[in-house]
């Protein structure tokens, strides 16, 4: 549904556009370099330049902006040939997950951005084309990207060696918590303790447990969740080694009420040392850089670039 302006505004809103070019500096439209017969505007170098001053706290020379922008067109005409076109949907999206990651709303985001001279369209823009680019290299370079486990058990003998993996141990159980409300007096918390303690001597079982705590009022037993050695701090990991599968932990007090774990599996498991992983994520970090500059320097060479007035 089409929202009509009152008449008698339209003329107020012509006037407001034309004092808004009247104002606005001559070059503002100046098309500075063609790339791939799209233009690049003095206006888009400038907008790209208060955005990268804002975002990396320093002011980029002219020339690494628009280096920036002419990167960007190509990656965009090179997602277009391979069908890789986010939607608005998407950006939209996008956008709205930076605003939740600053823990401030879309809105604040727009007038944080606009207060600095931003627009917001600018930004959305610069996610696009990062968005196509990663998808376009990922995509085309799928087996290239892939670590071998060879590679990174060489990296990791390089610098000294230090066991690739560890034998460890995976848990799978469910938390239980019987409800204490706040302020109840220490009478009712004991009693809850001994009705913890009756419950323990009762579960033989993952199923008895869900049935026994689903009907009981006053008591959860949540999602079952899977953990390994590495997850656990060592008292806790001591605790499930000692519970026998299918039993309840012992109780204890917590802000939520009196709570325990039932246990219902614990099988033995290999799991990645932390350097290991650490150098498998550098070692697939360097190999994505190398790989999206050559590509990006094979496809500027290819491109049509042509500047105007620089």
């Amino acid at each position: 549904m089409k929202i009509r302006l009152p008449v008698f505004r339209l003329p107020l809103l012509v006037l407001a556009s034309v004092l808004v070019l009247a104002g606005a500096p001559a070059r503002a439209q100046n098309i500075v370099v063609m790339v791939n017969g799209d233009p690049i505007t003095d206006f888009d170098i400038e907008q790209r330049s208060k955005l990268d001053t804002l975002t990396t706290q320093k002011t980029p020379s002219r020339q690494d902006v628009i280096n920036t922008l002419i990167d960007d067109k190509i990656k965009m005409k090179e997602g277009k040939k391979y069908g890789v076109d986010p939607t608005v949907s998407d950006i939209n999206q996008s956008y709205e997950g930076m605003a939740q990651r600053m823990r401030i709303s879309i809105d604040q985001l727009t007038k944080s951005l606009e207060s600095k001279g931003v627009r917001p369209e600018t930004l959305k823009s610069r996610m696009k084309s990062e968005m196509v680019w990663t998808s376009l290299v990922r995509g085309r370079f799928k087996e290239k990207l892939m670590i071998g486990e060879k590679d990174v058990a060489d990296k990791v003998r390089e610098g000294g060696d230090e066991k690739l993996q560890i034998e460890g141990t995976e848990y799978k159980m469910q938390p239980i918590v019987l409800i204490v409300p706040r302020g109840s007096s220490p009478a009712f918390q004991e009693t809850r303790m001994k009705e913890a303690e009756q419950y323990r001597s009762r579960v033989g079982s993952c199923e008895e447990a869900n049935s026994l705590f689903r009907s009981t009022p006053n008591a959860t037993i949540r999602d079952s969740v899977t953990k390994t050695t590495a997850d656990l701090p060592e008292a806790l990991r001591k605790v499930l080694d000692d519970t026998p599968i299918g039993h309840l932990t012992a109780p204890e007090v917590t802000k939520s009420g009196i709570e325990m774990v039932v246990l219902c599996s614990r099988k033995p498991t290999t799991i990645d040392t932390p350097k290991k992983r650490e150098i498998r994520e550098k070692m697939y970090t360097e190999k994505y850089e190398k790989t999206q500059k050559a590509y990006l320097d094979e496809l500027r060479k290819a491109a049509m670039i042509e500047y105007r007035n620089h």
